[in-house]
């Protein structure tokens, strides 16, 4: 399989469990509903019209979804000419969850968040399965350029 088409599969996989959850979720649980499931984590239906915990809420649907597509345009030009596999599948991440969000916000106008965690006092946003692939695709470059600069070092 080559670097490209496996950023793409990586893509691919993490826009189809984004969607398959969020339609999940919003068949299971009326909006603005909240379901304990742990003592550190509810099951909740929320809709977030700004970008990352809210911010820019104010700003108009069309206006993300434009920079969203920016955004996803640079990041498929960095997929195609990377030759790193690793990076490859960051990448394919960072993609699918961007992607997963802007078919929310074009078929919504809002984002759909449904995994709700809290301890003690402090109470983390609520979020989906496209913002954990895109943490987990910046999580994943940033480590790959670690480990590739410190390897580069000893190899010197």
């Amino acid at each position: 399989m080559s670097i490209r088409i496996a950023g793409f599969v990586v893509g691919a996989v993490a826009v189809s469990a984004d969607q398959a959850t969020k339609m999940a979720a919003t068949r299971m649980i009326t909006l603005n509903e909240s379901i304990s499931v742990l003592p550190f984590f509810n099951f909740v239906h929320l809709r977030n019209e700004g970008v990352s915990f809210g911010l820019i809420s104010s700003a108009h649907p069309w206006v993300l979804s434009i920079l969203a597509l920016t955004v996803i345009t640079i990041l498929v030009i960095w997929l195609w000419r990377t030759d790193v596999f690793q990076i490859a599948c960051g990448l394919g991440l960072i993609i699918g969850g961007a992607l997963g969000n802007l078919l929310d916000r074009l078929q919504r106008g809002a984002v759909t968040d449904f995994l709700d965690f809290h301890i003690g006092g402090f109470h983390w946003p609520a979020f989906n399965i496209a913002d954990a692939a895109i943490v987990s695709g910046v999580i994943w470059l940033v480590a790959c350029d670690f480990f590739m600069r410190r390897a580069g070092a000893s190899n010197r």
